[in-house]
């Protein structure tokens, strides 16, 4: 296969690359707004690492990164991580690491090998280094945190519980002891009954170098450079966390929930809507099994 850049784009329509974390959870959602980038006017180029775009072709078949002919297409770039089980999931800590150190010089080359001019680059806020590599070649880059805004400033505040002096743990015990019970009603942007256990799990640890605890703190804390932050929510749903993202980034833009959004925007090319992201072969026995039991009769639940 190869992977030195995308296919060339046809006609005028400004053409998107969408760069997603390397992680089932976080390819999902850059799939469902890269369809509706495509449904809006949009060329789309959608980069997986190797492994992954491997992992397509043997849950889905070769249709599954067929894209669509001209217009949505396919693309990979090496992960640098070694070999290893065919549907295994990849360790966080590796692929965190491998997709700041290996990935980058690999993207750039994409991008800067393109044949169709690109646009724009929408990233997973994980893959921050797609900002760099977008002003490379004079185009704008906005991240996509496919989580939650509450997510985003979990992470966020990992930084001043750091200065406090709270993170990285002392000791194990503190897991156990009663220390993960400790109010925090300080941090931006998070309720004022935040309690340290309610923190992302990236902080139970003891070592100031954890690659995850480091890793996400240093992609959150770079989104301030992206042209745009994109957030899979809505305003309604989490004013809070979103005005603190607000604070400090300048522009963030709620898209969410994006299932209801990209269903909307459904009804295009028909090998569009049946490309899937599952990485694993998907068993639909248990559909058939479902359509022969007794439909269920009207009733009522009392409590």
């Amino acid at each position: 296969m190869n992977t030195a850049a995308p296919p060339a784009a046809t006609g005028k329509k400004p053409h998107a690359v969408c760069l997603p974390f390397p992680a089932q959870g976080h390819i999902t959602p850059m799939l469902k707004l890269a369809k509706i980038l495509h449904g809006r006017g949009f060329d789309v180029t959608f980069v997986n690492t190797e492994y992954n775009h491997r992992r397509l072709v043997r849950s889905r078949g070769a249709a599954a990164v067929a894209g669509v002919p001209g217009s949505f297409r396919f693309a990979a770039i090496p992960d640098g991580l070694p070999a290893s089980d065919a549907d295994a999931t990849q360790d966080p800590a590796s692929i965190s690491h491998a997709t700041k150190h290996h990935c980058p010089p690999h993207f750039r080359r994409l991008l800067a090998a393109a044949a169709a001019p690109v646009a724009c680059v929408v990233a997973d806020g994980l893959m921050s280094f797609a900002v760099d590599a977008a002003a490379e070649i004079g185009v704008p880059c906005a991240l996509f945190w496919t989580a939650s805004a509450c997510g985003y400033m979990g992470y966020r505040n990992f930084r001043p519980l750091i200065d406090r002096g709270i993170i990285p743990l002392k000791e194990e015990e503190q897991l156990t002891n009663g220390f993960m019970d400790m109010e925090v009603d300080w941090a931006p942007g998070m309720s004022k009954h935040m309690r340290l256990k309610d923190f992302p799990s990236f902080l139970r640890t003891t070592d100031p170098d954890d690659v995850l605890m480091t890793f996400q703190l240093g992609e959150v804390e770079r989104a301030e450079s992206a042209s745009a932050v994109i957030v899979n929510s809505f305003d309604e749903l989490e004013r809070a966390a979103l005005d603190g993202m607000r604070a400090i980034i300048p522009a963030v833009y709620t898209i969410g929930p994006l299932g209801p959004v990209a269903e909307q925007a459904a009804g295009g090319p028909l090998e569009l809507d049946a490309i899937s992201s599952s990485l694993w072969r998907e068993d639909p026995t248990c559909v058939a099994w479902l359509d022969g039991r007794e439909k269920p009769r009207p009733g009522r639940w009392c409590t």
